[in-house]
């Protein structure tokens, strides 16, 4: 039998949010629930329609496939924010998982979403809680940051209780603050827990 996993699902233009992909996988591995971490990207969304991205990316992260997350045990989900909602490279991932939804693949699996943006107002909240809505239609249980986290009373910049988020800046030259990272990592670990809680049912 293999060993389970979260699927950490992310598109990233800059790198950031990748960082709090990366973040929230380390939090799920060292969660001691003994389920790994299994990071895949999206493909960018061209208007250019000549040609099809390939199927593995020359460099980086592999592209998710309906496998990866018709399998996984939970879902840690990420987006930067483009006007307030996700990208639409991971808008067009969801829109073509009617298949996973026809087949109630991710129904009682718990999922959690995070984010970055390039200014501090410019729409975190409605971006994470924009993500939950297919997660929702899929059945899945949503998990956010839980209060007990202190770093969620001190953070001057990212994390609220809907998902870790980091701001990052303009020009996205913004280091990531420590309660940013902090949050990422308890959400991977609580995503982890209650994941592990889930499959005990």
């Amino acid at each position: 039998m293999s060993q389970p996993y979260i699927l950490v699902l992310y598109y990233s233009q800059n790198g950031s949010t990748k960082d709090l992909a990366y973040l929230v996988a380390q939090g799920i591995e060292d969660s001691g629930t003994g389920i790994a971490a299994r990071i895949r990207t999206v493909p960018k969304v061209s208007s250019e329609t000549e040609k099809v991205a390939p199927i593995i990316p020359d460099e980086g992260d592999l592209y998710a496939t309906m496998d990866d997350l018709k399998n996984c045990v939970g879902l840690a989900l990420g987006s930067p924010t483009h006007f307030g909602n996700m990208a639409a490279s991971m808008k067009y991932f969801w829109d073509n998982s009617v298949t996973i939804w026809l087949a109630g693949d991710l129904q009682n699996k718990p999922a959690s979403v995070f984010t970055s943006t390039g200014t501090m107002h410019g729409g975190q909240e409605t971006t994470l809680t924009s993500m939950m809505t297919p997660l929702l239609h899929h059945g899945m249980v949503i998990v956010g940051i839980s209060y007990s986290e202190p770093a969620l009373n001190t953070t001057s910049q990212g994390g609220s209780p809907y998902g870790a988020s980091h701001v990052s800046g303009a020009k996205h030259d913004h280091i990531m603050s420590a309660d940013e990272k902090t949050l990422a990592i308890a959400q991977g670990q609580r995503l982890a827990k209650i994941a592990k809680a889930l499959q005990a049912l």
